[in-house]
């Protein structure tokens, strides 16, 4: 637990963060999705029914329904889909 005083320029830099106006935007995560450990979405990405997401891929783009995806950025293993 970390106590900040009222008056603290930690406090501060942290409400300047709050109201930048960015906003996060929404991840979908279809049905019967597998998604592996260390795996990082990013925001506005849609991952499609049945997709695979291998250990520690970094998801930067919409995942079509059935694909599995591997790597830094997540690419299709060519060839293989789950009918």
């Amino acid at each position: 637990m970390l106590w900040v005083e009222p008056s603290s320029p930690l406090l501060e830099h942290y409400r300047q963060i709050r109201t930048s106006g960015h906003e996060a935007l929404p991840i979908y995560i279809g049905r019967n999705v597998w998604i592996g450990r260390d795996v990082t979405i990013l925001p506005g990405v849609t991952i499609g029914d049945a997709a695979v997401i291998g250990a520690n891929a970094v998801v930067t783009r919409n995942v079509p329904k059935g694909t599995i995806v591997v790597g830094v950025p997540a690419k299709p293993l060519s060839g293989r889909r789950i009918e």
